[in-house]
């Protein structure tokens, strides 16, 4: 059972790789340059003779949703950064702030979730102690 455990993390570190570089090539400037010359060269060497305009139509918006694909994970590739920079100097200004969560976009899904399990079982313990403090306030009033 371990063993198929670890071949699953092996496989989901890859495809984290895979999916990385994916977002990486897909908000790329010069990849959209080039897929913008595709498209070109696609729609002018069309046989346009036998084709209607309805479908003249539909190939323009296929073109125009093809594009707006990069172009939104440009934006968020740039958003995506710029937000994790933010965040980094926000946790390394506090000093009670854990480190372990610095780099965290590096991780695996695997390490995110438990990190997440770790935040929400100190929420649990925040809440436990803030109920023990409102008791024992009202006991004291």
């Amino acid at each position: 059972m371990e063993r198929i455990k670890q071949k699953y993390r092996a496989f989901e570190r890859f495809f984290e790789k895979i999916t990385s570089y994916g977002s990486f090539l897909l908000g790329n400037s010069i990849i959209f340059f080039i897929a913008v010359i595709l498209i070109t060269f696609w729609i002018l060497h069309r046989n346009y003779n036998a084709v209607i305009a309805t479908n003249l139509i539909g190939d323009i918006i296929q073109a125009v949703t093809f594009l707006s694909l990069f172009i939104i994970q440009k934006t968020f590739n740039h958003f995506s950064a710029s937000l994790q920079i933010k965040l980094n100097e926000l946790i390394l200004s506090h000093d009670q702030a854990s480190n372990a969560i610095v780099n965290i976009e590096k991780k695996s899904e695997h390490e995110i979730i438990e990190l997440q399990k770790e935040y929400e079982d100190l929420e649990n313990i925040l809440k436990e102690e803030e109920e023990k403090e409102e008791e024992e306030e009202k006991n004291d009033a």
